[in-house]
């Protein structure tokens, strides 16, 4: 183990941290297009095996080439990342990895290696196998994506919201109890889904908008109309569920993560029948004096924060300096409080640990009473102290502070644009059933439906701001900060890497742009 000084330590949790933020990024440039892709390749390929018509071929065969162009670079971001839980987050691999490395072994076991048998036949199997298992191999594959997708989520929701596991004092690891409760807490389920319909949202624009260049450019017409056709139907029940999946999403945070709500919603504050300002410019937060309006000037709306996070209009929402400073009338303990708890629970470990060494059996044996969940002493400890375990590690109440500008204007920029993908459907499939015109565009739409490929995926990159930033500074939810799951290693090796990964990864967007591009103005005519 490496001996740091207090600022050398921090600086390698500030560049470990930035090096995971960077890698997670470019990861997800990639990721939501595989996974709205795979499903619109699925059904142009099940129009093929409906109609036998080799126009359908040549359209399935094109789209499914700039796929797996995504597919194959996506695949090497997301192993770097994963390689970063060992390197650079040892101590959280030590305390959490029974729990998060599950769900990991069962992406790497089943889903990827579904994904990896059928996309070889889906790629390869054009006239070699028959046409119903080829077709059977390309689901496999959109299935396989998506699988690989729900095991990832269910890994960082646990993070959000971790349930199903006990602390065992003797190994100071975290256990798992339940795998159901891991797989099925309500902090997953919408992750997945609401992730996994982002993705499709992100496959149909993409679609939608290099289609409008064919037509664009008057190329391809039939090809062009026909996948917007697809696109726009799988995407307009995507973006409607997608807003739907989304409300249900914050009333989890609502209840799980309050902070991240209160700093979303700029809402320092609480109170009763809460307001919303949907749409309003911030003041810089040095600036705001205690019970003074944080913003400039805002489109409020009365009790909308009440009914959108709780579903009644008189709910009690907390804010930034309740959760904080406490506010005894709703029963929430003030953040110094649950400080002192933590050091408690981090002081009866190392109590543990000094016993053993010593070959204390007596005190050792009553430390792990404490811990045990099945004696009411051990009950009751981890109810009054183990719960706020991470909170021992952080140096002030200050340290649960968000970056409130960042999430609050990554949090609307978000929700607009989900609400502007419902429109742009909408819109599309007008144009494209309207008898009038017979399902031409007028060239400012197309241009619109081009210009949207961009925005989905800010809208992505926003929506994992508003996840990630709005958490710290847990790596784990109220468990394990940041601060105590990085490894001890150098700084030096860290910032190295970093630049290595930038470099690395800027060229592999760059190449994946430049030969999705060239392939795009090739065109499906000559894809043989």
């Amino acid at each position: 183990m490496v001996l740091l000084s207090t600022a050398d330590f921090m600086e390698v949790v500030d560049w470990s941290r930035a090096q995971f933020a960077m890698t997670a990024i470019y990861h997800f440039l990639f990721v939501p297009l595989t996974l709205g892709l795979s499903i619109v390749v699925a059904f142009m390929h099940t129009q093929y095996y409906r109609t036998g018509e080799e126009y359908w071929k040549r359209t399935t065969k094109f789209w499914m080439k700039i796929f797996g162009i995504n597919f194959a670079i996506g695949i090497a971001t997301g192993l770097i990342l994963e390689f970063e839980f060992g390197t650079n987050w040892s101590n959280y691999s030590h305390f959490v990895g029974d729990i998060f490395g599950a769900p990991l072994a069962i992406e790497g076991i089943m889903a990827f290696f579904l994904e990896a048998t059928f996309v070889a036949v889906m790629f390869f199997g054009w006239d070699r196998v028959s046409k119903g298992f080829h077709l059977t191999s390309t689901w496999m594959t959109a299935v396989g994506a998506n699988l690989s997708a729900l095991w990832i989520l269910v890994a960082n929701a646990w993070m959000q919201y971790p349930v199903g596991m006990t602390f065992n004092v003797e190994t100071a690891r975290n256990e798992m109890t339940s795998f159901r409760e891991v797989l099925l807490s309500p902090m997953a389920i919408n992750k997945f889904t609401h992730t996994t319909l982002s993705g499709f949202v992100l496959g149909a624009v993409f679609v939608i908008g290099v289609s409008s260049w064919y037509l664009l450019k008057h190329r391809e017409k039939r090809f062009a109309r026909s996948s917007i056709k697809i696109a726009a139907i799988f995407g307009a029940v995507s973006a409607v569920l997608l807003v739907v999946t989304g409300d249900n999403s914050s009333r989890v945070v609502a209840e799980v993560q309050p902070m991240k709500l209160a700093a979303v919603e700029a809402l320092y504050d609480g109170g009763e029948g809460a307001e919303m300002v949907v749409i309003g410019l911030l003041k810089p937060a040095d600036k705001i004096e205690p019970g003074e309006d944080p913003f400039y000037f805002g489109v409020r709306v009365p009790k909308l924060l009440s009914i959108l996070s709780f579903h009644d209009k008189d709910a009690y929402v907390a804010g930034i300096n309740d959760l904080i400073y406490g506010d005894d009338d709703h029963g929430l303990m003030p953040a110094s409080e649950k400080i002192e708890r933590g050091r408690v629970a981090i002081a009866e470990l190392g109590r543990y640990r000094r016993a053993i060494k010593d070959g204390d059996s007596d005190t050792a044996g009553e430390v792990v009473r404490k811990f045990s969940p099945e004696t009411p002493e051990g009950r009751e400890f981890l109810a009054e102290y183990f719960k706020y375990f991470g909170y021992g590690y952080l140096d002030s109440p200050d340290d649960l502070r968000l970056n409130i500008p960042l999430l609050f204007y990554s949090y609307r920029f978000m929700v607009g644009a989900g609400f502007w993908f419902v429109l742009l459907f909408a819109l599309t499939l007008f144009f494209l059933y309207r008898k009038k015109g017979q399902g031409e565009f007028p060239r400012w739409m197309m241009y619109v439906m081009l210009w949207s490929i961009p925005v989905a995926y800010l809208a992505g990159q926003a929506g994992w701001v508003v996840a990630e930033v709005g958490r710290q500074p847990w790596t784990i939810q109220d468990l394990l900060p940041t601060v105590a799951a990085v490894s001890r290693i150098d700084a030096g090796s860290v910032k190295v890497t970093f630049f290595l990964f930038v470099i690395l990864f800027t060229a592999l967007l760059v190449a994946e742009v430049m030969i999705m591009t060239r392939q795009i103005k090739i065109g499906p005519k000559n894809d043989e």
